[in-house]
């Protein structure tokens, strides 16, 4: 697909959560990207492109950190079928181990991730949580800020549902087609003694990506970019007014 919109010269954006396809698509097409003034947004998504934004809005004005958590509050997490398929590609790319994102590079793990408490905002308040739980954002955030170590969690319980294969497939439950799964994501950027916060919360993992992704493309046809060749969302956009304009499916707070 990224083939085709190059000889074509028409703007490429995907909902991609893979970790393993996401590095690929910086490193096989970043210059040619490049070169060819095109735009490339892979995991402008749930994963990926909204932890992203955040993580990019929390930094505001610093030019560099030395940590970055996003921690993913799911009230559960109801797969669907796309989810359960690329999992099992992925689960096949790293040979089974598990991946983090530490002292500036991936790192293949056979260990087992730990779990911890964090300390999300109310109304959610301290949760049990999977650490090191890696997704797309361990991609998409050192892709454009200097960030060492980016570390991803997720409730006990999400992963818990996620892994279980009897769980059942998202249903609607409004006039909308969201499911009732809610979902609470808190990122904290850290620098020296220094801390900043953003948080977002809404309503069904799935249905955001459809505004995340729409709007991207309607900020690069309108052109209001900030860069070309493959760029995170984070990257491409303003991270803070691309969030805002998302009030009508999120609820965003920052805390400096």
């Amino acid at each position: 697909m990224i083939e085709a919109a190059l000889r074509t010269g028409i703007p490429y954006v995907d909902v991609a959560a893979e970790i393993e396809a996401n590095v690929d698509t910086f490193a096989h097409f970043a210059d040619r990207a490049r070169a060819a003034g095109a735009v490339i947004v892979p995991a402008m998504a749930f994963y990926g492109g909204f932890g992203d934004l955040l993580a990019t809005a929390a930094m505001g004005d610093w030019t560099a950190a030395d940590e970055a958590h996003v921690a993913y509050g799911l009230s559960g997490w109801h797969p669907t079928a796309g989810t359960r398929a690329s999992g099992v590609v992925s689960g096949q790319r790293r040979g089974g181990r598990r991946v983090r994102y530490a002292n500036g590079r991936l790192e293949y793990r056979d260990d087992k991730a730990p779990t911890l408490e964090w300390p999300f905002p109310e109304p959610m308040g301290p949760r049990a949580v999977i650490g090191e739980f890696t997704m797309a954002d361990v991609v998409t955030i050192p892709s454009h800020l200097s960030i060492p170590d980016v570390r991803t969690y997720m409730t006990v319980e999400a992963a818990r549902d996620l892994s279980d294969p009897d769980t059942p497939t998202p249903a609607p439950v409004d006039e909308r087609g969201r499911s009732a799964q809610t979902f609470l994501v808190d990122v904290v950027v850290r620098s020296g003694g220094d801390e900043r916060r953003a948080v977002a919360s809404g309503q069904d993992i799935y249905a955001i990506t459809a505004p995340l992704a729409v709007e991207a493309v309607d900020r690069i046809l309108t052109g209001r970019t900030r860069t070309t060749g493959v760029a995170s969302a984070g990257e491409i956009f303003d991270a803070l007014d691309f969030l805002r304009a998302l009030s009508p499916h999120i609820s965003l707070e920052l805390r400096p």
